[in-house]
């Protein structure tokens, strides 16, 4: 044995091993006891694995869930990112031709709280 313990073992080891050798008859209550601890350990152990089933299903929905949402969310976006293109090239266009942008008194220097307003006829 290494690090200095004595070759017979410890004084636990040997209380270990001295209660382990001697074998008590048991009682019928003692096996009694022993079938209905184990029947509930088996329950409480179908229990807990059921649950833990459950809660995985559960995240597997919400991942789902969650999945179909982002694919919605990114349709969205390319339909607005079309959108926007679409707008500001009408936009671009209108500038081109638009008599309110080109009027002569915007080019005016004077101070005045609304350009447009200024083009209009009276």
């Amino acid at each position: 044995m290494s690090q200095g313990l004595p070759a017979t073992g410890s004084v636990l080891q040997r209380s270990v091993s001295a209660r382990g050798n001697q074998q008590q008859p048991q009682s019928p209550e003692d096996d009694d006891r022993k079938v209905r601890r184990r029947e509930k350990n088996r329950v409480a152990a179908q229990r807990s694995r059921k649950k833990q089933t459950q809660k995985a299903d559960k995240l597997h929905e919400e991942y789902e869930c969650l999945e179909q949402e982002n694919t919605s969310l990114r349709r969205e976006i390319g339909k607005l990112t079309e959108e926007l293109k679409h707008l500001s090239d009408v936009l671009k266009d209108h500038e081109k031709i638009c008599p309110l942008l080109h009027c002569s008194m915007n080019f005016v220097p004077m101070a005045r709280p609304d350009p447009i307003t200024n083009c209009l006829p009276r």
